[in-house]
């Protein structure tokens, strides 16, 4: 059975930077685990550069926001 491709924006969002971080941290989650080996580490600087140089390009290519049902919301 073919998934269903998810339209929902803030869902579609949280897949590319969770795709970034396990790609660039070895994150298995973003999620908080309340577990500090789990929640907090070391990250070198050049890593943290690569996924924000992604991150923007991502929004980029998106393209403009619509700020109207943002504010809506």
């Amino acid at each position: 059975m073919a998934r269903r491709k998810n339209t929902d924006p803030a869902a579609q969002r949280d897949a590319r930077l969770l795709e970034i971080a396990r790609r660039q941290f070895h994150l298995e989650t973003l999620e908080t685990r309340n577990w500090d080996r789990l929640d907090f580490h070391d990250v070198a600087v050049w890593a943290i550069r690569t996924a924000l140089e992604e991150a923007f390009e991502a929004g980029r290519r998106a393209g403009p926001a619509n700020t109207q049902s943002q504010a809506q919301s």
